[in-house]
């Protein structure tokens, strides 16, 4: 796996064993989302997905362990501050299909992330605009910083923010995304819990550090292949269009195909024999 890791100049990989952080390194411009970052965290999303237990089907090849858990977060003082402002001032001066392109690439950044097999664990200080608070809404676990700042913040530039939009409105809801689209102003860490935007706020890096490590660990105990499929699980929840019967139907399938699948046969057996599952580290 370390032989075909991409090569990347915005953004540092560091992996230790199923755990993978992807830190954005473009702290000189508060990590602000250029074309080159943004292409690599695509390439960076899709290669961990792609090395993750859930797709490989096993703990480890190689010797190497398959990935569980990616951590994302941002060098220096802010986690993000949205769209460099050479990008933005090249979109003016690009025609329509030129702006949809760039509009493709950022929705194919974002759902790479949300779509994400691993359990996506998001570290976040300073400020996280526009596209910077896009990636918090993909993030499966956020933890804040107290001095933390989240904005959808294109309504200040005459534009809105549809393409986060839809992950956005997944995680915060319809009259909170209508309410930050519309009045485009900072939310502190606070109201940022209350709306649902993360689900943790502490004071320092430090015990960022070590609430990340608190709940990889939770994590860790869980099946891999159900943290995938929970993913799963829930997307045919949001777009469920069958009756209600039809819904019983398919949860009643799904929940089959999870117990006569191999992790599902070794979670009932580690259970009942009261042994530790396979998937959880040693001590």
């Amino acid at each position: 796996m370390m032989q075909d890791r991409p090569k990347t100049e915005l953004i540092r990989l560091e992996i230790d064993g199923p755990c993978c952080q992807v830190i954005l390194d473009r702290a000189d411009k508060y990590n602000a989302l250029n074309v080159q970052m943004i292409s690599e965290l695509i390439e960076v999303f899709e290669w961990t997905a792609n090395n993750s237990v859930a797709v490989k089907g096993t703990l480890a090849e190689n010797g190497d362990e398959n990935l569980r858990i990616l951590v994302l977060r941002g060098e220096g003082k802010h986690f993000c501050a949205g769209a460099d402002i050479n990008m933005m001032r090249d979109a003016g001066a690009q025609s329509a299909e030129e702006n949809r392109a760039d509009s493709k690439r950022l929705d194919r950044l974002f759902n790479s992330l949300w779509s994400h097999p691993c359990f996506t664990i998001g570290s976040i200080q300073g400020v996280a605009l526009g596209g910077g608070a896009g990636l918090i809404s993909c993030l499966d676990h956020v933890i804040l910083s107290s001095d933390a700042k989240i904005a959808l913040s294109e309504g200040k530039l005459g534009i809105l923010p549809a393409v986060i939009g839809p992950y956005v409105y997944r995680r915060v809801g319809s009259a909170a995304f209508r309410r930050l689209a519309m009045n485009a102003g900072r939310i502190n860490a606070q109201e940022a819990l209350r709306i649902g935007f993360a689900e943790e706020s502490v004071e320092n890096i430090g015990e960022i550090n070590a609430r990340i490590t608190a709940v990889s660990t939770e994590v860790l105990s869980t099946g891999p292949c159900a943290v995938a499929a929970a993913k799963e699980l829930t997307l045919g929840f949001d777009r469920w269009n069958g009756s209600d019967e039809e819904l019983r139907e398919w949860t009643l399938d799904f929940t089959s195909r999870m117990r006569s699948s191999v992790e599902g046969q070794e979670g009932l057996s580690s259970f009942l024999e009261k042994r530790p599952a396979d998937w959880k580290p040693k001590e």
